[in-house]
């Protein structure tokens, strides 16, 4: 098998599905500047922000939201289905694609249905237990399948069989080391570089349950000594903060250099999203995960094993208050031979490859 020469990239809808998609082509180009990648997207998905200013050509598509459940009478609905279908096959052709790869989101199922009626090469990249149902579909019509933790096999019979290959992450984040930027990190955001910063985000929607429990601790643990950077969310309603704290508490609605929240920090305080779970654990950052609870609970599987491995904490949304924030952040915070062991736990579960490690699976896929 030569190099690849063209490829079609199917993830959209959240980040967790278009930021390791990003970070993929961008490993993809490093190796060969001369591939041809296509990004699929559908109209009112995040790729349409994320992936034209990072230099892909990124093709619109129909995509429909589907059925929580996944079976073949699915598959052979007439219909918005195959329509969708048809425009994916249209790109493919047009672009002589070598193979899809495909990371979920509705916009993932159509290229699926293209590359199975062309019998193309098909990879599919999946991080979650259970699996997203654009993902489920797919897997019924290829075992190329990639993970991104080693949990996924042994926790859902259809990625049984799946290689573990890691989280393909952005080489800003990949390639982070965490204590030669911490001073410059520390003073873009206006903090001071002698205190302790505990970097507080619940992902790119936000978390206003840790966004209130954090306001509500912000007095104690400014007189603590403890520094406060906290990323309340873009669709979030701003929370208060108390006024003339004795030490900085800086807010953002959103942060898109996370490498310089991270590099800033001594501790973190997040959601369990696998990209932040993949993330803080490549660079060895401990943190404090207060999984999504209105969910099927994958969050809390994704970070269960890093808590387990000893690089971080878990707490249930319920049980985070203002008074357990105090309790726990302050004593560990203020040890730093604890969040450096922590650290270091959370390093070695982490891994930095998953960009490599999934261009080699796909070559391997293509060749066979």
């Amino acid at each position: 098998m030569g190099p690849l020469r063209s490829v079609v990239l199917a993830g959209g809808g959240t980040g967790g599905h278009v930021y390791p998609l990003l970070a993929f082509a961008d490993c993809l180009r490093r190796h060969d500047p001369g591939v041809r990648i296509t990004c699929l997207g559908t109209p009112r998905g995040m790729e349409n922000d994320l992936i034209p200013p990072h230099g892909y050509e990124l093709r619109q598509i129909p995509a429909y939201q589907l059925p929580r459940s996944v079976n073949m009478n699915l598959v052979r609905t007439p219909g918005r289905m195959w329509t969708a279908a048809r425009a994916a096959g249209k790109v493919i052709d047009e672009v002589r694609a070598d193979v899809v790869v495909g990371f979920g989101g509705y916009v993932s199922v159509p290229a699926y249905l293209a590359a199975w009626r062309r019998e193309l090469p098909m990879v599919i990249h999946e991080v979650n237990v259970p699996p997203g149902v654009a993902n489920r579909l797919g897997m019924k019509f290829t075992k190329n399948i990639a993970v991104g933790f080693p949990h996924q096999p042994s926790q859902a019979e259809s990625l049984r069989d799946a290689t573990i290959v890691g989280v393909p992450l952005r080489r800003t984040i990949a390639g982070l080391d965490r204590y030669a930027l911490r001073n410059a990190a520390r003073a873009h955001f206006g903090l001071r570089p002698d205190l302790p910063v505990l970097f507080v985000s619940g992902g790119s929607s936000g978390a206003r349950s840790i966004n209130l429990a954090v306001s509500g601790a912000a007095k104690e643990l400014a007189r603590n000594g403890v520094q406060v950077l906290h990323v309340m969310g873009a669709r979030n309603e701003p929370v208060p903060i108390p006024t003339d704290l004795p030490v900085p508490y800086v807010t953002l609605p959103y942060l898109s250099e996370m490498e310089l929240g991270y590099a800033a920090a001594d501790l973190m305080l997040a959601r369990g999203g696998a990209m932040t779970v993949a993330e803080v654990a490549a660079i060895g950052l401990p943190t404090i995960y207060v999984p999504y609870p209105h969910s099927n609970q994958e969050q809390r599987r994704n970070a269960l094993p890093v808590v387990e491995a000893g690089g971080g904490l878990l707490v249930d949304d319920a049980e985070l208050t203002p008074d357990w924030l105090e309790r726990t952040v302050i004593p560990l915070i203020r040890d730093p031979q604890r969040l450096y062991a922590m650290g270091a736990a959370a390093a070695a579960y982490g891994r930095r490859d998953g960009d490599e490690a999934l261009r080699s699976f796909v070559i391997e896929a293509v060749a066979r």
